[in-house]
């Protein structure tokens, strides 16, 4: 059954506790994660949002129970994603025809994936409304690129719910539903980890969008994502941690990440993270190897970090794989005023770190000019250069 949110709003979603990985399996998932739909009950009845394929029938057979399908006088679409859109099919085979109101690009998307041109699409953009009776209409927000160029929030008047789609959301499923419910460490995490792995590219856009939306002076009350706990409790936490995270944000830590063979280049690793933590004891040190550890994880170390030292050994004039295939992720991401420093073993023509400081610099980092290139096996003159790398990286 359904949770009330607020007045004649019900969360009518999926609570995915069996979910472990998103976007094929590029996102880790590791506290579950849910799918939200809102069914409003007004004058109209307005659905917003569906959840992922996989669970239509479910889904279906719940809001069944909530309403006689045929009372549906709209449906709400923010965002394409099947994720978002994936029991629309199912659905509109229950009641076809239903108006779908969603953005010019959305109608792009959701044609090209379902194949369904003959939908009673409406299209919206900023500032358009739909009145839905009692005083309340639907104010429609464009939301490009954040994180699809089809993305768009939805708010409702009246009792100032801002339905905001993939904004401000976490892969975090909370029985309880809502942020005074959640594990306050473990949705601050999940919130940083989503924005990081999935939004950080997008930064600009969050910046121009954020100033957007707060010049509008909406009163805002509840602020209902379409995934992780809806933020009822201080709403406007999330959107001034967006502010923050938005603008080049970085902490006092320095991340050090690396791939090794037979274990030189992880030696020269763990010196130059020691060496890290005693040039500045105030300083957070964080070391992952990548094959032993979860690249969302390492990502969002990188984003809090304001500098990361990145290993691997030369291998057939190039570096590790595993260090080759993070950096076209981190190439991605496009982190901006971050500083990186290269290191690695080799044993015979030693062109890893020149390959890691070219990818670096490509990925939009500020390479250092002390590196530790080391023949064969670490020795301790090599050891020693860890100082100079350090301060270089954590100053």
């Amino acid at each position: 059954m359904g949770t009330n949110v607020k007045n004649n709003v019900t969360w009518v979603g999926k609570l995915d506790w069996e979910l472990e990985s998103f976007h094929g399996s590029d996102y880790s998932i590791k506290n579950g994660s849910s799918q939200n739909a809102y069914l409003i009950q007004e004058e109209k009845t307005v659905l917003i949002d569906t959840v992922w394929e996989p669970h239509s029938t479910e889904f279906i057979d719940n809001l069944k129970k909530e309403i006689d399908l045929s009372s549906i006088d709209c449906i709400v679409a923010n965002h394409g994603e099947v994720d978002h859109s994936g029991s629309l099919p199912a659905l509109l085979k229950e009641i076809p025809n239903t108006p779908i109101y969603c953005t010019a690009n959305a109608v792009k998307s959701l044609t090209g994936q379902y194949h369904r041109e003959d939908w009673n699409f409406h299209v919206v953009k900023t500032g358009d409304s739909l009145d839905i009776g009692n005083n309340k209409k639907l104010v429609f927000v464009e939301m490009k690129m954040l994180h699809w160029p089809d993305s768009m929030a939805t708010y409702l008047t009246g009792d100032n719910i801002l339905f905001s789609n993939d904004a401000f959301g976490q892969h975090y499923a909370v029985e309880g539903l809502f942020n005074d419910k959640a594990d306050t460490c473990l949705l601050d995490h999940e919130a940083m980890k989503y924005y990081a792995n999935i939004l950080t590219p997008f930064a600009a856009f969050a910046k121009r969008k954020l100033v957007e939306i707060l010049s509008l002076n909406l009163p805002i009350d509840i602020i209902a994502p379409s995934h992780g706990a809806i933020w009822r409790e201080n709403p406007l936490q999330i959107v001034e941690k967006y502010q923050r995270w938005s603008d080049a944000y970085q902490e006092n830590q320095v991340t050090v990440i690396y791939d090794t063979m037979w274990n030189g280049t992880m030696a020269l690793a763990h010196a130059i993270a020691d060496a890290l933590q005693h040039t500045d004891p105030s300083l957070t040190v964080k070391l992952y190897n990548i094959s032993k550890s979860d690249k969302n994880e390492i990502m969002t170390e990188v984003f809090r970090s304001k500098a990361i030292a990145l290993g691997s050994p030369t291998v057939g004039g190039n570096v590790l794989s595993s260090v080759g295939g993070w950096i076209c992720f981190l190439e991605e991401l496009q982190f901006k005023n971050k500083k990186a420093g290269v290191f690695g073993c080799y044993g015979w023509s030693g062109e890893g770190n020149k390959v890691l400081r070219e990818k670096l610099e490509k990925a939009g980092f500020s390479v250092v000019e002390p590196e530790i290139k080391c023949n064969w096996n670490p020795r301790l003159s090599d050891f020693e250069k860890a100082k100079a790398f350090a301060e270089a990286l954590g100053l």
